[in-house]
């Protein structure tokens, strides 16, 4: 099942393209126990078309989002090669073997573009990447209770600078997307589950790649479990799980570029570089 965040009207859920209404707010949906079931249910009175493109919200209602770092040994290797002249390899490396992940704050709720929208890259950097991630959707109670498509822009000549400079590099205005929906699972994705990478610049392709979850190092329950370790969310939280696909160190984001993100599964997150 599926759970879509649109502008017009309540939310809307799918199952094998039958959709839904639930009426109910985000925050509502996100700490109801039952949400898995409560949905069920409502595909069972199915009357609603899908909703348009251009209707979609981001999935998120007041949660905070999170992500995760230096979970995939590609991330690894382009954080080694990006801070070398600030020293910072072997910090890396370190980071990637530790028992503790790497858990940094990504953006409020307000800050968050949906599909369609547009992402930015700072104006005082001269090296941005986009990073496509499988996001956790998480409720109060810290259990993961659906999947969604994330974009963590990022800073790489920044971060790369100084390790301390990764707030900056991270956290900015339009520098996290989410969407299109949520896939409402209580089990894992399998290994298999692959996530792609096509970036477009004036009409052609710029940079495309693909990986799958086999190569995340940590897994997502574990991941979650050490953002609740002393943090409490009281509408539950969003938790990006880093990325398997860095660009070149050739390659730098340009405004205009259209960024698409494909996770098996769940869809396609498409955004406009502003």
């Amino acid at each position: 099942m599926k759970l879509y965040n649109t502008t017009k009207g309540p939310l809307v859920t799918e199952d094998d393209a039958h959709f839904a209404a639930l009426s109910a707010g985000w925050d509502e949906l996100i700490g109801d126990p039952e949400l898995h079931q409560r949905a069920r249910q409502a595909l069972q009175h199915a009357a609603l078309s899908a909703p348009a493109p251009d209707t979609l919200r981001p999935p998120i209602g007041t949660q905070e989002v999170w992500a995760a770092g230096v979970t995939y040994y590609r991330s690894r290797n382009a954080r080694m090669e990006e801070s070398k002249d600030a020293g910072g390899g072997t910090f890396y490396d370190r980071v990637y073997t530790a028992d503790r992940p790497e858990l940094f704050f990504k953006s409020t709720a307000a800050r968050v573009v949906g599909p369609g929208g547009k992402v930015r890259i700072r104006r005082d950097a001269m090296w941005s990447v986009p990073e496509p991630e499988l996001t956790l959707v998480l409720s109060p109670r810290g259990e993961i209770i659906g999947y969604t498509c994330g974009n963590d822009m990022s800073s790489r000549d920044i971060e790369g600078e100084n390790p301390l400079y990764l707030p900056q590099a991270k956290v900015y205005e339009g520098a996290c997307a989410l969407g299109p929906c949520v896939l409402l699972s209580a089990e894992a994705p399998q290994p298999t589950t692959s996530i792609a990478l096509s970036i477009m610049r004036s009409g052609k392709p710029a940079f495309s790649a693909q990986t799958t979850l086999a190569e995340l190092k940590r897994k997502p329950a574990d991941l979650a479990a050490y953002l609740f370790r002393e943090l409490d969310f009281p509408t539950g939280a969003l938790l990006m799980t880093g990325t398997g696909i860095v660009p070149p160190d050739d390659f730098t984001l340009h405004s205009g570029d259209a960024i698409s993100i494909t996770i098996g599964g769940i869809g396609t997150l498409t955004n406009e570089v502003a």
